[in-house]
């Protein structure tokens, strides 16, 4: 038994997607790249957690080195591109 998308969980935060639309043509320009990342340290609630400020996430998933962000809309992703670009996270500054 585990959370559907959108359910609160016992902290009250709903639970994001792991699915960052890769074959949607039209939500491309909405979501963010971060490379160099150090995924040994750095974990999906932490990305949320950094990246939320710029607006409604509706998928993030974590890769080995890398992660992605989709946002609701292209101008929140472009917001957190201009506010976290080169920022350093676990020691690694964020490309």
């Amino acid at each position: 038994m585990g959370l559907k998308q959108g359910e609160p969980t016992m902290t009250g935060k709903t639970q994001t997607s792991n699915v960052t639309n890769k074959n949607d043509p039209k939500s491309i320009n909405s979501r963010v790249f971060i490379g160099n990342l150090n995924t040994a340290i750095v974990k999906k609630v932490d990305i949320e957690a950094i990246f939320s400020k710029y607006g409604k996430i509706v998928g993030c998933s974590v890769h080995k080195g890398y992660a992605f962000v989709q946002y609701m809309s292209e101008r929140h992703a472009r917001a957190a591109v201009a506010g976290e670009n080169a920022r350093v996270i676990a020691g690694q500054p964020l490309g």
